[in-house]
């Protein structure tokens, strides 16, 4: 905590002593436009949402195929209570399992193009419980180190997982790649192959980074592993049910379907917006992963009807794309429509489009006056983002119309104008 000053290191700070510091910091952050505001939605989510008690166009969800509200989810959702009841009250290997906790972990594997998987409470809860429960120390052999080869645009879950392993897995080491840069991490991996002593290497990646809208190249990535001997790790919680012409991921997309070695991915964007996360891979690696996962062996699985909700999700994907389809048109609508406004994007292909804006100030200004023309959507600035490369970030969804993009669409005109924005 920045603000948090004693007049001894040896002095332990006193509560009211702590709180007057976060007091302090709080302040600052809103003196300075980056303190994080919730606004109250009423309602559900949906393409549009009530905000005082106004519809206003959402572009701040990962709701991406609309199927947040879908009926038919929402009815397996209700069938699920009706069916199974609430929740499960323990974790699985002491209460039992459903069969269909089994049923979706067959088909997200399936989904993914994996032998199998596992779920876990959240797709980041299952990032950190990937790279503990494979290095973790009583595998390891003393003389022996495990490398990460992570890149820097990399999810918090997997920095948090990396990190979590380095101090759990004390022969665990870790270094960071520049951004979708192969010829750096073939330096990395080369540096690293001097030394004999590298039991496991990983390649980590996001398939789609979050803060950017662009995604990794995992057919180069997939060709680079196999040559090195390396096992390649993707987190595709923005890109499943995204990416791909059936929406089944960035491997997808990257013509590589099945041939990465683990995905993680969410419950909780695309497949329904709701809640739970997974990893999948080979059989004997999940088996491995269900015996020494922590957060898996000490947390309750999925309540039942998210459960059956992320199973009809999964099945109205797989029975056709035309929600996909719908999706890709609306964000090459608005990806072109925005650059003809006069705003400047990241290039890309994924509705997570980023409205770059640079100062801090810029992003919450114009975030406040977007909400005020009808249309929601957040910034993101420093540590979240680099300093200097504040933005918007929208997120269109397949459940967006024709007239809800054009609203917003000319909300951005004019107040991009009125704040000499654009």
């Amino acid at each position: 905590m920045s603000q948090v000053k004693t007049d001894s290191v040896n002095r332990s700070l006193s509560p009211s002593e702590l709180y007057k510091a976060m007091d302090e910091e709080l302040k600052a952050l809103k003196d300075s436009k980056a303190y994080k505001y919730e606004v109250l939605i009423d309602g559900r989510m949906g393409p549009t949402v009530n905000v005082g008690g106004k519809q206003v166009v959402m572009l701040a969800s990962n709701n991406y195929l609309g199927l947040a509200n879908h009926p038919d989810v929402v009815k397996a959702a209700q069938k699920g209570i009706d069916e199974y009841g609430y929740g499960m009250s323990s974790v699985r290997f002491l209460c039992g399992t459903q069969k269909i906790h089994l049923e979706l972990e067959d088909k997200i594997a399936s989904f993914v193009g994996q032998e199998s998987a596992i779920l876990h409470s959240s797709c980041f809860g299952a990032n950190e419980a990937f790279f503990t429960a494979i290095l973790q120390s009583d595998y390891n052999l003393a003389n022996y180190n495990d490398m990460i080869f992570s890149d820097k645009l990399n999810h918090a879950s997997i920095i948090d997982g990396i990190r979590l392993a380095r101090i759990a897995c004390k022969n665990t080491l870790s270094k960071p790649y520049n951004h979708n840069d192969l010829g750096h991490l073939q330096e990395l991996i080369k540096d690293t192959k001097s030394n004999d002593n590298y039991r496991l290497k990983i390649i980590a990646t996001d398939g789609v980074f979050s803060m950017e809208g662009d995604y990794a190249d995992l057919k180069a990535l997939t060709s680079l592993a196999k040559a090195e001997n390396a096992l390649l790790f993707v987190d595709d919680s923005h890109s499943t049910g995204v990416l791909g012409a059936n929406g089944r991921g960035t491997s997808e997309q990257c013509d590589v379907l099945g041939q990465v070695d683990v995905i993680t991915g969410t419950f909780g964007k695309a497949l329904g917006g709701a809640h739970g996360g997974f990893i999948a891979g080979k059989a004997s690696l999940i088996e491995y992963i269900r015996q020494k996962s922590r957060p898996y062996t000490f947390s309750n699985t999925l309540a039942p009807m998210i459960t059956m909700a992320s199973i009809k999700a999964i099945d109205i994907l797989s029975s056709n794309n035309e929600l996909v389809q719908k999706l890709h048109a609306n964000t090459a609508y608005f990806r072109k429509s925005i650059q003809e406004i006069g705003f400047k994007i990241l290039p890309g292909i994924h509705p997570i489009v980023a409205i770059m804006l640079g100062e801090t100030q810029t992003a919450q200004i114009l975030s406040n006056e977007l909400l005020n023309h009808g249309v929601y959507i957040k910034g993101l600035w420093y540590p979240v983002v680099p300093k200097g490369e504040a933005r918007l970030r929208a997120q269109i969804s397949a459940s967006h119309s024709q007239s809800d993009l054009d609203k917003a669409l000319m909300a951005f005109e004019k107040c991009g104008k009125s704040l000499k924005i654009i």
